[in-house]
């Protein structure tokens, strides 16, 4: 039996998500894991390094899986590729320690969200990116994503109220950037709850519009979700790094 680690890209636009679902097959980890059980002849399990959201995409999402074959790591990859749809690619194999675990080895994990401010609607990246016509105010926007730096109980920037997991995660950063009117916010942290990322820059994206206050602060003390702003929608949300 041997530990492989992968890296995925995928265009995330017509799946429910990476996850696998009972309802549906049509999944990011579902697509892998039929393929290599088909492969091996088995039933295989594929681990990512977080289970990104229905809509939202991956330049560079981690996975593992372990599997007993006479293939080798370049037959694996061709294999792969050749069954995956074209919105789906593995861009390398490598054999790893049978220890190796894509997410509960993650030490940090960067999302992107972009936002196209023109007023003109960028149809070649209408999938990637989200737009808007709003007048956006970058400073206050920064200003205010300086709060959400550390840890923090993010409760109110979780769309699960079920959750009984710790919703306690470290932001390390975050950076926004405009070029040619389109905004790019890049989140890194220790790891996200469910649509974390999407929540925080709806906030965000609502102080900038000068819809709400810096209150993020209150938001924390109160953990409601209700206080937070909007979830933004997925078109805009990329994976693009995770490191180890």
């Amino acid at each position: 039996m041997k530990n492989y680690k992968i890296i995925v890209s995928y265009d995330g636009t017509k799946y429910s998500g990476w996850q696998k679902q009972g309802n549906t097959d049509n999944t990011i980890q579902g697509k892998l894991e039929n393929i290599l059980s088909k492969m091996t002849g088995e039933k295989v399990e594929v681990f990512g390094s977080g289970r990104t959201d229905a809509g939202a995409h991956a330049k560079y999402q981690v996975a593992n899986f372990k599997i007993d074959t006479d293939k080798n790591k370049k037959q694996i990859l061709e294999y792969l590729n050749e069954y995956l749809p074209n919105d789906i690619a593995v861009n390398s194999i490598e054999q790893v320690d049978i220890r190796f675990h894509s997410r509960l080895n993650a030490k940090t994990k960067t999302y992107l969200y972009r936002i196209n401010t023109t007023g003109i609607p960028n149809v070649f990246e209408k999938n990637f990116v989200f737009n808007t016509k709003a007048n956006i105010d970058l400073e206050k926007m920064r200003q205010a994503s300086k709060e959400f730096i550390g840890e923090h109980d993010f409760l109110p920037f979780c769309s699960n109220k079920k959750t009984k997991k710790s919703t306690v995660r470290k932001i390390y950063s975050i950076s926004i950037i405009e070029e040619n009117g389109e905004i790019k916010i890049y989140v890194k942290g220790n790891g996200f709850l469910y649509n974390m990322v999407r929540i925080i820059v709806g906030t965000l994206f609502e102080i900038g519009q000068g819809k709400r206050e810096n209150n993020i602060q209150e938001i924390f003390e109160g953990k409601e979700r209700v206080n937070a702003g909007i979830t933004m929608p997925s078109c805009g949300l990329c994976l693009i790094d995770v490191e180890y």
